[in-house]
């Protein structure tokens, strides 16, 4: 078995509305399939390359995972998130990877990061 990346991650979210108006209007993720019988709203992260799933439930337990972008996405999201008021970690390079991250929190306290892929020296 060889596993190739990850395809889809399930995101318990609070308020299913925030949570979209996050991913959807400061992640720039495309809404894929809505689904109001569960409360839950799959986003296309990466085009057709993944999604991502937010399920509306009481219980939230923080979570942390990450997005590639590319090297010059990360400054730029870094900018943007500021705008907007959003607290950042970063950017930091991680040599052992390596990578280029960016972190910060959705609104329901999960830790995200952007990360960049960088060439091996």
């Amino acid at each position: 078995m060889l596993v190739r990346g990850i395809y889809e991650v399930a995101i318990p979210v609070r308020q299913l509305e925030r949570a979209e108006a996050f991913y959807r209007d400061v992640l720039g993720l495309e809404v894929g399939l809505r689904d109001d019988r569960r409360k839950w709203l799959f986003l296309r992260a990466g085009g057709a390359a993944g999604m991502i799933v937010l399920q509306e439930q009481a219980d939230v337990p923080q979570q942390h995972f990450a997005f590639t972008v590319s090297e010059a996405d990360v400054d730029v999201a870094a900018a943007e998130l500021r705008r907007r008021g959003i607290a950042i970690e970063g950017p930091m390079v991680h040599e052992w990877i390596p990578a280029k991250s960016l972190y910060f929190a959705d609104p329901d306290g999960h830790d995200v990061e952007l990360c960049a892929p960088l060439p091996r020296r």
